[in-house]
């Protein structure tokens, strides 16, 4: 399904499912805000693209960005006394970045096409259930590891494992490179496993440096680039 989407560029890979809080200070994305709580952009939704390592899109056009992306939601928005807004956001659907416009509004504009996931067979079923296994044990090891007992949870039980290797991946200070890749897969079972193991090959390496990262919390408010 085709769609025009307002754009959001950010050094970070926003995961469907993912909380991402975000303070809004440049004017053009300022005015993006006011589009979303006024309904000027309907559906309260905007895309979050990566931006590639070197590049800008103001400079170099849509060759500055990672072409899937992510749609945020947006849940709460506070107006700071100089115009400034904080914002908390939700990743929804993933989508392929078709064309980039510049010209239009004062922040970028996208247009989009959805990217769902591939139907997971019958025949698969067995294999997603020890995978969805394999991965939350993944996790559970991987936070006990780099976070203090009160600065993580466990995603509730029901969670559908095509949305977990997206939750899962947000608890871990993944490389970007690695965000993207997750981001783009489109087979659930596939993306399981890939988290699995990225998960395990962070842990190890947290254990065999005695290195143990920031509380969440350091890295709770994302900014702009742009």
């Amino acid at each position: 399904m085709a769609a025009t989407l307002p754009l959001f560029p950010l050094g970070t890979v926003l995961m469907p499912g993912a909380s991402l809080p975000l303070h809004i200070f440049e004017p053009r994305y300022r005015q993006l805000t006011v589009d979303l709580v006024t309904g000027a952009v309907p559906g309260k939704q905007f895309g979050v693209v990566a931006l590639r390592e070197g590049w800008a899109p103001d400079e170099h056009g849509i060759d500055g960005l990672h072409t899937v992306g992510c749609t945020a939601e947006l849940l709460d928005v506070r107006r700071l006394p100089d115009g400034r807004f904080d914002i908390v956001t939700r990743g929804a659907r993933r989508f392929r970045l078709l064309e980039l416009d510049a010209e239009s509004k004062p922040y970028l504009m996208g247009a989009v096409e959805f990217l769902p996931d591939e139907p997971t067979t019958p025949a698969a079923e067995d294999t997603t259930r020890v995978l969805t296994a394999a991965a939350r044990a993944a996790h559970r090891r991987y936070c006990s590891t780099a976070w203090k007992s009160d600065d993580w949870s466990e995603p509730e039980h029901d969670v559908a494992p095509d949305t977990l290797s997206h939750l899962l991946a947000a608890d871990c200070l993944l490389p970007m490179s690695d965000r993207q890749r997750l981001l783009e897969q489109t087979c659930p079972t596939t993306r399981l496993k890939m988290v699995r193991a990225l998960m395990a090959r962070e842990t190890g390496l947290l254990t065999h440096l005695r290195a143990v990262p920031a509380p969440m919390t350091t890295f709770a408010v994302e900014h702009s680039f742009n």
